[in-house]
């Protein structure tokens, strides 16, 4: 009976926790109507200030045995001390990628992609992201040594992958579980600290390579190369991520980019509105493509003086009433003087009639969550977007030491469910997953933005260090430092005999296992690599026959995937599409697929009925008899069984079924006896 208490209570307790949680919580509804007397206040244009032909550049470095490493380089103008210094010009992203030693884009593959401010972390910093609770930094990295730097992204896309996920879940509920919360809590605290630091670094990595295309019209990426690195960040939690087709990545890719569009625009209007509503000046962040994701909140010496005591909506904007601070009117901190005209309008300081007004910074906001804009610095309290930053992980490690589990637990069941639709209903600025991107992305737009004032970036730069969470991450000049270093690093061991060229070669030896072995053997392999710790990987001897199979195999994927990127999108192929494109693709499948998928067939098909160009609907027959699939003869005696198929198309796919039977091609039972009989006939 006492156990049975004690357990009783603990459940109580935390649900009572989290009921009150809930119910503390500010009411934050958002009703962003535009006032009819709203001050229409112009923000500067921060991409005016950029020129950007000359802040990045790439380089590139041939390696031995065919690859070739892409490096992009950016002018970091923010980071200067002083107007006449020399930008710093700092490598930041390197992508490699295996050409296998020609000049066919078709068998090309992205292998690593390397932030090289993104590295691994001392020993004092693993030691702290283990510690629950800890919520900060404690120090930085201060040397790399001569080690390459840590691979940021590792684009092969396997199902060993998901194997070492599923044997992760396996042994976090079976051995750490068993192993007590002293054990489990640390390991898992550290583990999200991970993930989320390399989250931060792929966020940052991603859009330096938006920026350089940008700025240069120049592709280091194909548009489906960098389609399919954003979309695998955009499902790297998921959990069948590593075996998504490239078409269901693009698709995501384009969901996502256009929800993040909606969302930056929405939040943009929602802050612009109610900031002038308030009476406040509102001034969006560029980053240097003039894509907004921040904007600061402003006010004015003037506006404190005559607006003392006067009421304030703070619910959204989640900072303190400005009026009744007693502070802003000495203020100490950063300020800076700007001139009107008549109309409430920015104009240069020389312009006849003009006023000056003192500006106070109050909040610094992102602009990529879903509900609300989120505060990222409060000006005059560090600590409350810390606080805010706090709320998910501070419940998540709660539940952890606690061993509570969501569905074994019902009155923590019901807590979290009320807690979770209660702060997504009502767009709290609490408990929000994407705002650490947003400080990533605030990290980079400050090394980049020339436009603020020195003095203010380096004062958001030390409220930044304040409210960073993970004990992994390091400030932003140290960085820089480790960038260059770690580019020199990466670079001597490119040019190493046991370098980057013996390491794609070991890559392509366990690429080569795909081409000899079945999905269940592929699985103990996999489960060798995870119960090893990554000691043992499978790996194919090489020889130029699995080399050659190696090369078609990848041709044939790309040819693939566009023609069921075709099959997806194109109504008609002669107007919307490229035939010439087209027709090598299908020339390459009825020559060479007959490995291709089913999901190949059924673009095929479709291309087939789509198009009106006699050629391609030949070539379309041709790839259905090449590719050695039941679906693939199913389609061709589909069309033969049609009665509404011309005689010559009838006729091809006849002799096409006829002879795949005498080839002893795969062919279901069924359609095998009926074209049997046809033969008899």
């Amino acid at each position: 009976m006492k156990k049975a208490g004690s357990f009783f209570s603990k459940k109580t307790l935390i649900f009572f926790m989290i009921a009150m949680a809930v119910v503390c919580l500010p009411s934050q509804i958002v009703f962003a109507q535009l006032p009819e007397n709203s001050t229409d206040v112009r923000a500067l244009d921060d991409a005016s200030n950029f020129d950007l032909t000359k802040d990045f550049r790439i380089e590139k470095t041939e390696i031995k045995g065919g690859s070739e490493l892409i490096t992009v380089f950016a002018a970091l103008k923010g980071l200067k001390k002083s107007s006449d210094e020399t930008p710093k010009d700092v490598p930041l992203v390197s992508i490699l990628r295996d050409t296998l030693g020609d000049n066919k884009v078709e068998n090309d593959s992205l292998r690593y992609l390397w932030m090289l401010t993104y590295t691994k972390p001392c020993l004092l910093q693993r030691a702290s992201a283990f510690i629950p609770f800890l919520y900060t930094r404690t120090n930085n990295k201060k040397s790399v040594g001569d080690e390459p730097p840590p691979a940021l992204l590792d684009m092969r896309s396997t199902d060993k992958q998901m194997w070492n996920k599923i044997f992760w879940i396996v042994f976090r509920h079976f051995v750490l579980n068993d192993m007590g919360s002293l054990a489990r809590t640390p390991s898992l605290h550290y583990r999200e600290n991970l993930k989320n630091y390399q989250k931060t670094a792929i966020v940052r990595a991603l859009a330096l390579i938006s920026l350089y295309e940008a700025a240069n019209n120049t592709k280091i990426l194909s548009d489906s190369e960098l389609r399919e690195i954003q979309a695998r960040l955009l499902v790297s939690d998921s959990f069948f991520a590593p075996l998504m087709q490239r078409e269901n990545l693009d698709r995501l890719y384009e969901k996502g980019v256009t929800q993040s569009r909606d969302v930056l625009a929405q939040n943009w209007e929602l802050l612009r509105q109610f900031t002038e509503s308030q009476g406040l000046i509102f001034e969006p962040l560029s980053m240097p493509d003039g894509k907004t994701t921040h904007a600061i909140v402003w006010t004015t010496q003037e506006d404190i003086s005559a607006n003392q005591g006067k009421d304030f909506e703070g619910r959204f904007l989640n900072v303190k009433n400005p009026w009744k601070d007693e502070r802003l009117t000495n203020w100490k901190g950063y300020k800076e003087v700007r001139w009107y005209d008549a109309e409430n309008r920015q104009v240069e300081p020389n312009t006849p009639n003009a006023t000056s007004k003192t500006l106070i910074p109050l909040g610094l906001y992102g602009l990529d969550f879903p509900k609300i804009p989120t505060l990222l610095v409060d000006f005059r309290d560090t600590r409350n977007p810390k606080k805010r930053e706090m709320s998910k992980r501070i419940l998540d490690d709660f539940t952890r030491a606690l061993s509570i589990s969501r569905f074994g637990n019902f009155p923590f069941f019901v807590g979290k469910f009320v807690y979770d639709y209660v702060t997504a209903r009502r767009g709290m600025d609490i408990n929000q997953v994407s705002r650490f991107q947003s400080y990533s992305q605030l990290k980079l737009l400050l090394s980049l933005n020339a436009s603020l004032d020195s003095d203010f970036r380096n004062e958001i730069s030390q409220r930044l260090e304040v409210v960073s969470l993970n004990p992994l991450e390091n400030n932003l000049d140290v960085e820089v430092e480790l960038a260059q270093k770690q580019y020199a690093n990466l670079m001597a061991y490119a040019l190493r005999e046991d370098g980057l060229s013996a390491k794609i070669e070991k890559d392509r030896r366990e690429e080569m296992v795909y081409l000899k072995h079945s999905g269940k053997e592929r699985m103990w392999f996999a489960m060798g690599n995870f119960l090893s710790f990554g000691l043992y990987t499978h790996r194919e001897k090489s020889t130029p026959e699995l080399m050659a199979k190696l090369d078609i195999r990848r041709q044939l994927g790309y040819h693939e995937r566009f023609l069921r990127q075709v099959a997806i999108s194109s109504a008609k192929p002669e107007i919307d599409s490229n035939l010439e494109t087209i027709r090598a693709s299908l020339q390459f499948i009825a020559e060479n697929g007959a490995d291709a998928g089913d999901k190949t067939v059924k673009a095929i098909s479709k291309i087939f009925t789509i198009t009106a160009e006699e050629n391609i609907k030949k070539l379309c027959l041709d790839s259905l008899y090449k590719i050695n699939r039941p679906s693939a003869k199913k389609e061709l005696l589909a069309l033969y069984q049609n009665p509404q198929t011309d005689n010559q198309t009838r006729s091809i796919s006849l002799n096409y079924l006829r002879q795949a039977l005498k080839d002893n091609q795969k062919i279901s039972p069924t359609d095998a006896t009926f074209i049997a009989k046809l033969n008899n006939d």
